[in-house]
C-alpha cells in the first residue's frame, strides 16, 4: 500500500475559496454561496473560507457557524440576554422570528458588512505537503478540526477537509 500523504488528498488552493480579512461576511457568504468542488465524482460543498493578509500569508479561517454568529441579531449575544429579565425563552419561543422580523433583517444586513476578520478563527493546526493521513487524522482529532490548510515550506498550497481524509480511510478499512 502506497502513502497517502497531504498533497495526495488535499484541494489546491485556487480551487478552495479564500480572501483578504478586510472582506465584508457578506462577501465570505458570496464566496461560500459560489463555490462547489467536484471530488470523486461526487459535488461538494465547502464549509470553511480561508482568510490571508496583504502578502498572502494565512490569518484565520471562516466557518458558516462563524458567519451566522457575525449576522446574527444583538439581541441574541449571550451578553445582553443575561442582563436581560426573562420575558420569553429565546430557545423556545416560536414567534420570535416574527416579533423583530423587519428589525432583525435590517440589523442582518448592517452587520453583514462588518469585516470578515471580526469572526475568523485563528489556525491551529497546518500539514506539509508531505505529512502522512496518520499525522492528518491526529491532527483532526485532537485540535477538533474539519479542515486543516497544506502548507509547502511557508506559503499555503491548498487544504484537507475531514471529508476527504474520511473517504481515504474507507478505502483502506472497507
Amino acid at each position: 500500500m502506497e502513502k497517502i500523504t497531504a498533497a495526495d488528498i488535499m484541494i489546491p488552493l485556487d480551487k478552495y475559496p479564500h480572501l483578504p480579512y478586510w472582506f465584508t461576511i457578506r462577501q465570505a457568504i458570496v464566496e461560500l454561496e459560489s463555490s462547489e468542488f467536484d471530488i470523486n465524482g461526487k459535488k461538494s460543498l465547502p464549509r470553511v473560507v480561508l482568510v490571508f493578509d496583504e502578502k498572502y500569508q494565512l490569518l484565520g479561517m471562516v466557518r458558516r457557524r462563524d458567519l451566522l454568529r457575525g449576522i446574527q441579531p444583538s439581541f441574541f449575544e449571550q451578553d445582553k440576554v443575561k442582563d436581560q429579565r426573562k420575558l420569553f425563552t429565546i430557545e423556545s419561543d416560536a414567534l420570535l422570528g416574527e416579533f423583530h422580523w423587519e428589525r432583525s433583517m435590517k440589523e442582518i444586513k448592517e452587520r453583514a458588512e462588518r469585516p470578515v476578520s471580526e469572526v475568523m478563527l485563528p489556525i491551529t493546526a497546518t500539514v506539509d505537503v508531505g505529512d502522512h493521513i496518520v499525522k492528518i487524522i491526529h491532527l483532526m482529532v485532537v485540535k477538533n478540526l474539519s479542515l486543516i490548510p497544506v502548507m509547502d515550506k511557508d506559503k499555503v498550497v491548498g487544504t484537507v477537509r475531514s471529508v476527504d481524509v474520511l473517504h481515504e480511510v474507507g478505502k483502506i478499512v472497507l
